[in-house]
Formats: C-alpha cells, sequence, structure tokens
C-alpha cells in the first residue's frame, strides 16, 4: 500500500482462459475521488485518459487486449471480479477508481441500483472486448504485450503513482 495514496496494488496470472497480465498489476485507489465523484470523468479526461463513457460493467468475464483501462465509480456500489473465475472479488464504492492493465479480466457480479461507473483509456485508444473461449486468446496474449504504457496516471497524472508501479516492470 502507498501510504501517500492508500493505493494498492494485486497481481493476476494468466489463468489459462482469461489472459491477465502477470507483468503490470491493478492498482487501487480506494476513495481517491470520494468528495468529487461524479467529476471522475473530466478527472481522468484532463490526466490523458480519454474516449470515455459512463454506464455499468459487463456480468460476463471480459477483457481488453489493446490498452489499459481506468474504472471510477460515480455513484452507489459494485462487487466486481478480477482476474477470471478463479480470481479476487472487491467491492468499489463511489470515489474509488481501479487501474486495469491490457488483459485483466473483469466481470459485475452484483451492484446497487444508483451504480454508475466511468471508464476511459490512455491518450483515447479505442478498446476491443475479449470474452472467454472466443477463440482469440493467443493473439490476444500477443496484443496485451504490445500495450505501450500510459504517459501519465488517470488520477494524479505526472504525479501519479501508477506511472511507479508500472515504469518498473
Amino acid at each position: 500500500m502507498d501510504e501517500k495514496h492508500g493505493t494498492q496494488v494485486f497481481y493476476f496470472e494468466d489463468d489459462g482462459v482469461i489472459p491477465n497480465n502477470p507483468r503490470l498489476p491493478v492498482v487501487l485507489y480506494p476513495g481517491a475521488l470520494s468528495e468529487k465523484a461524479e467529476w471522475s470523468e473530466s478527472i481522468f479526461n484532463s490526466n490523458g485518459w480519454r474516449n470515455s463513457w459512463e454506464n455499468g460493467v459487463f456480468d460476463y468475464h471480459h477483457y481488453h487486449s489493446n490498452t489499459h483501462e481506468v474504472l471510477g465509480v460515480t455513484r452507489g456500489s459494485i462487487l466486481i471480479q478480477l482476474g477470471g473465475s478463479s480470481g479476487r472479488s472487491f467491492d468499489l464504492q463511489a470515489g474509488d477508481v481501479i487501474v486495469l492493465p491490457a488483459g485483466t479480466g473483469h466481470k459485475r457480479i452484483t451492484a446497487s441500483p444508483d451504480f454508475r461507473i466511468v471508464g476511459a483509456y490512455p491518450n483515447g485508444r479505442d478498446y476491443n472486448t475479449r470474452i472467454e473461449h472466443d477463440g482469440k486468446r493467443e493473439s490476444s496474449i500477443e496484443e496485451i504485450h504490445q500495450v505501450p504504457l500510459p504517459d501519465t496516471d488517470p488520477v494524479f497524472g505526472q504525479e501519479g503513482i501508477l506511472l511507479q508501479y508500472w515504469s518498473a516492470r
């Protein structure tokens, strides 16, 4: 855990179905935007994470092989599973932010009725959606390794802890 921001990191290995990203950790910022959850999209965009949207999270395991993704809970709460069916579940609340490196499986388990989340991608990259057993696993693994590291942290910009966790890898 990072003392300055309460940041936590989690590694997910390839589980044979979902590639995940054994090289880069998932970075969780608990309560990072608690006072301004409704501004998540603007904050991400101002830090170079664009092509944003606001909606929910699919209720099946999926991942993006061509880009990293930031998710910020703007309202309500979600129980989200990361890493595939044998991964780990996280209970996220409004104001929590999580950064998923390319290849990281994610799935909504449950969510409150008022749940909303914002997603965005470094430099506004387009994203694909890969699912279990779609026949694209091997090409996805190659693609995941080609995704460039972001220039900025989606929450803290040039000063963000994400750059330290990901630059040393």
